[in-house]
């Protein structure tokens, strides 16, 4: 079996598909890693969802190898308290368990006046300014931050130190410190608000932590953090670069735009057709175990690809077409088992609110540059456009 040199990225004639290097014979090949580590690439629907349900793979991340080359990396060390995605059960649990009811589908259904409130406020904006504008800068990016704020009860005009910071962190060009620093002036940033959340309470998820009791604030700080990158980086990218595949399949645009009905089968649809986290998830396995017909050995790494497993054709018939009528249940954009996205119900909420009401309000907008000027580099961590010019 060809064993694969490290993880490619970089995409081919269509952005919207898999890196064709991702795409591989079998669901599970070996790939050896930057750090000279041998593992193992997992492509296959079914694998993935195997890895990411197996309690025998661990999320750990002093166990953790990345598979692209980010340059001299930090010792490997365990998460720090708080940063339950680098973590196992039952820490991982603990964690885990604390948040999930800020994050239920009732709660959700309780922002989704004040989602529309603030995409609406941000269409008036670029109805007033006209065309062409940044779809990037005009919308796909404050939406999210500012929906992210109210979840978490931080400041609004704040929001555009820990979006720079977030785009520090996912870029693959960012040196090593430059990531760290970042990191850490978010975790300050919400070590501040927990200061003012413990003198001053709100209806907001980090009060509710404060009032709760159970977290150091070094947890709550670290908690904060990921919730705040994770929540704006990902939902950002989607609405642009959902924008963007709506515009370049018209047909499916006009079926969307026909029906209502198909907006939430839409999102599903673009979850899995995107994909847009194209960097992982990444696992260790802890014991010997079999996977896709081939034998993994304890200490291995793993490397998912959910672009290329979401294109599985044995899941998903002609799955390189963007179908807006696809029964897309089951995409694995959100991920899978115990640590699937925590807030993909809010994920969820952003994208069908802010993507209906993006054509409803402007149903003749269409890219301000040839569909080859769009700024789309294949080396971030989270796949999506830097700019998209439209105009209506």
């Amino acid at each position: 079996m060809t064993r694969q040199a490290g993880l490619p990225l970089e995409r081919g004639a269509c952005p919207f598909d898999p890196a064709p290097g991702q795409r591989t014979e079998k669901p599970v090949v070996p790939m050896t890693y930057p750090d000279g580590t041998e593992g193992w690439l997992v492509t296959g629907y079914q694998e993935v969802r195997a890895v990411l349900a197996d309690k025998r793979m661990s999320a750990r991340s002093e166990l953790a190898r990345v598979p692209i080359d980010l340059g001299p990396m930090p010792p490997r060390k365990p998460a720090d308290p708080g940063v339950f995605s680098g973590m196992d059960d039952p820490d991982h649990h603990r964690y885990r368990k604390l948040l999930t009811g800020a994050f239920t589908v009732h709660r959700m259904r309780r922002l989704e006046d004040r989602v529309a409130e603030i995409v609406d406020h941000h269409l008036d904006a670029m109805a007033a300014e006209g065309g062409p504008v940044d779809l990037v800068e005009a919308f796909a990016r404050p939406v999210p931050s500012l929906v992210i704020c109210e979840l978490l009860g931080a400041p609004w005009e704040r929001r555009g130190e820990f979006g720079r910071d977030a785009a520090i962190m996912f870029a693959k060009d960012s040196a090593m410190d430059d990531r760290i620093d970042a990191g850490q002036r978010v975790v300050a940033f919400i070590a501040g608000q927990i200061e003012e959340k413990r003198a001053n309470p709100s209806d907001d998820l980090l009060s509710d932590l404060v009032r709760g009791g159970e977290l150091t604030d070094e947890e709550l700080a670290n908690i904060g953090m990921t919730l705040l990158v994770a929540g704006f980086e990902t939902t950002r990218n989607m609405i642009a670069l959902g924008t963007l595949a709506l515009l370049e399949n018209p047909e499916q645009l006009a079926k969307f735009k026909a029906d209502p009905d198909l907006t939430a089968g839409t999102v599903e649809e673009l979850m899995r057709y995107l994909s847009v986290i194209h960097i992982g998830p990444i696992r260790t396995a802890l014991e010997d175990l079999e996977l896709g017909g081939v034998q993994i050995k304890a200490g291995d790494a793993i490397v998912m690809s959910l672009p290329v497993a979401n294109r599985d054709p044995e899941k998903f018939p002609n799955p390189d077409e963007l179908d807006v009528t696809r029964k897309a249940a089951g995409q694995l954009g959100f991920g899978h088992g115990v640590h699937q996205c925590l807030g993909q119900q809010l994920a969820r909420v952003e994208m069908r609110i802010a993507l209906f009401r993006l054509f409803a309000r402007f149903p003749d907008l269409r890219l301000a540059v040839p569909f080859a000027e769009v700024d789309l580099p294949d080396d971030a961590s989270i796949h999506g456009p830097v700019r998209l010019p439209v105009t209506w």
